[in-house]
Parts: C-alpha cells; sequence; structure tokens
C-alpha cells in the first residue's frame, strides 16, 4: 500500500481508505473484513454520526479499538437527529458539534478523532463558528484536524480563505469530473488534501449497467464504459483503471471505497497493487468529455 500525505497534516494515509458508511450493524463478517483491511494496509476509516443513527460508529470503534495506533478514524457532524428519530435536520452551531464530538467519541470507544468533518454545509451556515468550534476541539485534544465534506464551490472557498481545513471530502470520477475545473487548483494552492469519494461511479463504471448519470445520458455512459474496456483489454480490470483515474490528480490525498463485503475489499486491494499505465489514464482523459458544477459556484 501507498500513502499520500493529507493536505498540511501530519497524517499519512493509505491511498486506498475504507467508506464504512455501507457496513451493516448485525454482519457476521464486519469485524473480519476490517481488521483485513487493517492487515493490507490501509489505515484510514471514514464513518459518521449520521450513518445507521450513530450505529455505523459503535460498530467501527468496537471492530478497531484494539488496532487504534494503527489507523486513523474520520467522523463527521452537523445532521442532529430528531427526536423522534424520523429524519434530521441540519445543524452547523458551534454548541451541537461541541456535543456531537463527546457522542461520535463515546460510540467510536476513542480518545480522539484524527479527522473531524462538517458533513455537507450551505453558503449561509455561520462558519465562522463552525470554525470556532473545530478550532476549540484541536485545542482540547479531542480532534487532530478537521475537514469539510462538500462539492459546493462557493462553500469550499469560504473554508479556505478563512480556516485551517486539513482536507475537503468530494465526489469524484470519471463521470464526475466537475473538481478538475476549479477546487482541485484551489486546494493544491493551499495544501489541502482531496478525499474523493464515489471513484466507481456507484459501480456503473463497473459492474453495474450503464445509466443516465449527473449530465451524461445512457449512451454517453455506455460510450464510457466501452473505452475503459477497449483501454484495459480486460473488464476485470475495470476497478484499476476506474480508482487509478481518481487517485491520478496530485490534488488527491486518497480514494474513500465505500466497502461492504470480503469481496469488495479484494477486489480494491487488487486495484491498487498495480498502478494503471499513465498513457490509459490520459486517453480516458481525452475522450470523456468534462463537466462542470452549476450550482453553488
Amino acid at each position: 500500500m501507498n500513502y499520500r500525505n493529507l493536505g498540511k497534516s501530519e497524517l499519512s494515509i493509505s491511498e486506498i481508505s475504507f467508506g464504512c458508511m455501507s457496513l451493516k450493524v448485525g454482519e457476521k463478517d464486519n469485524q473480519r473484513i476490517l481488521n483485513k483491511a487493517v492487515d493490507n494496509g490501509i489505515n484510514y476509516f471514514d464513518t459518521a454520526d449520521l450513518y445507521d443513527k450513530g450505529e455505523n460508529e459503535k460498530l467501527v470503534g468496537a471492530a478497531l479499538k484494539n488496532r487504534r495506533q494503527q489507523i486513523l478514524i474520520g467522523s463527521k457532524v452537523g445532521n442532529q437527529w430528531k427526536a423522534d428519530r424520523s429524519g434530521w435536520d441540519w445543524n452547523p452551531r458551534k454548541e451541537y458539534i461541541l456535543k456531537a464530538v463527546e457522542n461520535s467519541l463515546s460510540r467510536l470507544q476513542t480518545d480522539y478523532i484524527d479527522l473531524y468533518q462538517l458533513h455537507g454545509g450551505t453558503i449561509d451556515d455561520p462558519i465562522d463558528e463552525v470554525i470556532e468550534a473545530f478550532e476549540k476541539l484541536v485545542e482540547q485534544g479531542k480532534i487532530r484536524y478537521y475537514g469539510i465534506s462538500s462539492i459546493r464551490p462557493n462553500v469550499i472557498r469560504q473554508y479556505v480563505s478563512k480556516s485551517n481545513i486539513a482536507s475537503v471530502m468530494m465526489q469524484y470520477s470519471m463521470l464526475d469530473r466537475r473538481p478538475e475545473e476549479s477546487c482541485f487548483k484551489l486546494l493544491e494552492e493551499n495544501n489541502i488534501g482531496v478525499l474523493a469519494r464515489g471513484g466507481l461511479a456507484k459501480g456503473i463504471l463497473v459492474d453495474k449497467p450503464a445509466i443516465q448519470y449527473l449530465n451524461y445520458s445512457e449512451s454517453e455512459v455506455q460510450n464510457v464504459k466501452k473505452a475503459i474496456l477497449e483501454s484495459i483489454k480486460n473488464e476485470k480490470y475495470a476497478e484499476q483503471i476506474a480508482l487509478q483515474f481518481v487517485l491520478n490528480p496530485t490534488a488527491v490525498s486518497s480514494a474513500v471505497v465505500g466497502i461492504r463485503t470480503l469481496d469488495q475489499l479484494n477486489k480494491a486491494l487488487v486495484a491498487i497493487k498495480i498502478p494503471a499505465p499513465i498513457d490509459e489514464i490520459h486517453y480516458l482523459q481525452s475522450i470523456i468529455p468534462l463537466n462542470y458544477y452549476e450550482l453553488h459556484r
């Protein structure tokens, strides 16, 4: 496994990291999957208090508590469950963040979170207040670094200019190249790492049929899938080229892959072992039209 520095932080993060959202409580293989990931060099595990109403954090904490010094844990805050648990409200207030972190620490069975992220955000949020909360948590030693999870350029620019964020998590894949327009350059210039999620485009780039995706028609998506197969000559390596495409920009620190089964973990590990030839990536970049953010610019 190769590792990259996460922006201006001192966190050395595996090129493939483990998106924990898909793990479900009660599945017998959860602990085996998570520990096999650690055994094979994956060191960043990404969860959130929103996932499964906090049960996802509990699952991750219980499975990895004996390997805490080997791993990096990331969680997220900002979505507050309603009292009747029927849904959630957006709450980026300082008071709530300072309270929510305590619950996450307890569920994760740890004294600190390596990367605490705002789970969304809008330009109308009390951004200065959010930053104050994160900075206070750093001072208290409850979190090591903080970042945001956002695809909104206007929000990202505000945090870049006002805060000490170490990272931005955003969607990026062959079918979603929107970050290339403005975000990647801005973040790289400010030494802020990108955690790229959605690199397999919901599986469409690997084993699911072509459908309309963002601004691409079904036929355009099918053309991308065809180009991948022609480039790699073998369908079993589609995941390799898809993830290597995501890791090619120097702004990207890690590809966060959603993993639920041992088979998915094994495929991700195989995909990262042998880098795809750079000329194949450049070829795919040349034939796949760029798309752009239309909102929140």
